[in-house]
């Protein structure tokens, strides 16, 4: 299994000479004048298999886009508000559309506590790119991402557009954090599978596949424990100021680039919330898998491995009830009972 490390492939002093791309990609981020949205759309500019990138946000977006349209590499960027229909104008050709919009985290806030807002925002989004760009790869950043990509797959069931191989939940963020945890203590780069869900203790880091990685039982129980709230050590560093945003904006520019190479035929593995029927003995249709990504989005759910520990089937076990719950509360949102 080919797990190829992203890194941004800047043109930063070189310019036009080795940004163009050939049938670059066509990308959208809806959210971009945020926190999350501002830093991701800067990676994407600088990513040469973008070809364009059309940005949109509720205020401020044509001035971040006329900021990054001075960059000097060959994407082009256009940025879109409210006014004139500037959603769907945003989205008119989309091939990847990824979106961050949303209210951050505040100390104390738990992704849960995210809801009431951003449900009602994906749920607009959502709707806009089921009738604008149906076929194109949808990317949730928004929390809670448990419930917010239910709640997109419903919207575009209701539209008679769905396609579970195209609507994915990011969760990069969590594995970025397990390989860089896991380098702090042995020195080398791993692709650590993190699965489950994108929230507290639904983050199931699978530790047990880094054989180099041995630790005792209180040493690894902290690195969990890190790892599902290590969101939480950020808004806490940032004293209510702010929350994980750059390393988000990272993951998901990773993310993203990683459906681009496998669009253009290249083997890549990532971690994702998929609509999976993995575990749908316990009504849980939504989980975070290893994923292989192709040119129609999730190729492959690649199985939970059969060698993990007990401590890590409790884990899931745990993690089951949580998902279920917080799908059904997404669907809900749409469809009211």
């Amino acid at each position: 299994m080919n797990f190829t490390r992203f890194a941004l492939r800047s043109n930063i002093a070189r310019g036009f000479a080795t940004s163009a791309a050939n049938n670059g990609a066509k990308v959208a981020v809806l959210g971009a004048a945020g926190g999350i949205g501002q830093p991701l759309s800067l990676l994407l500019k600088n990513n040469p298999l973008v070809e364009k990138l059309s940005l949109y946000d509720v205020a401020n977006c044509p001035g971040v886009a006329s900021d990054l349209s001075h960059i000097n590499t060959t994407c082009f960027v256009q940025g879109f508000g409210a006014e004139n229909d500037g959603l769907r104008k945003a989205l008119e050709g989309a091939e990847h559309v990824i979106i961050p919009a949303g209210v951050p985290r505040k100390p104390g806030m738990t992704r849960d506590d995210l809801f009431g807002t951003n449900a009602s925002i994906v749920r607009e989004l959502t709707t806009a790119c089921a009738e604008v760009c149906p076929d194109a790869n949808i990317m949730i950043i928004s929390n809670p991402v448990n419930s917010m990509l239910p709640i997109a797959a419903q919207v575009y069931k209701n539209a008679g557009k769905f396609n579970a191989k195209r609507l994915i939940g990011v969760t990069t963020l969590d594995l970025v954090r397990a390989s860089r945890f896991v380098y702090e203590k042995i020195g080398k780069e791993k692709f650590v599978p993190v699965i489950g869900g994108h929230a507290g203790t639904t983050i199931v880091p699978l530790y047990s596949q880094i054989e180099e990685l041995q630790l005792g039982a209180e040493e690894l129980a902290a690195l969990v424990h890190r790892t599902q709230f290590g969101g939480d050590e950020v808004v806490q560093a940032k004293a209510g100021k702010g929350s994980a945003t750059l390393s988000m904006a990272y993951a998901g520019a990773r993310f993203a680039d990683s459906m681009m190479r496998a669009a253009n035929g290249e083997d890549v593995t990532e971690c994702a919330f998929v609509s999976s029927e993995l575990f749908a003995s316990s009504n849980v249709h939504y989980f975070a898998s290893s994923v292989k990504l192709g040119s129609e989005g999730i190729k492959e759910i690649i199985p939970v491995p059969s060698n993990i520990t007990e401590i890590e089937k409790k884990m899931i076990a745990d993690a089951l009830p949580q998902l279920e719950a917080a799908a059904n509360k997404g669907i809900n949102f749409v469809n009211p009972k």
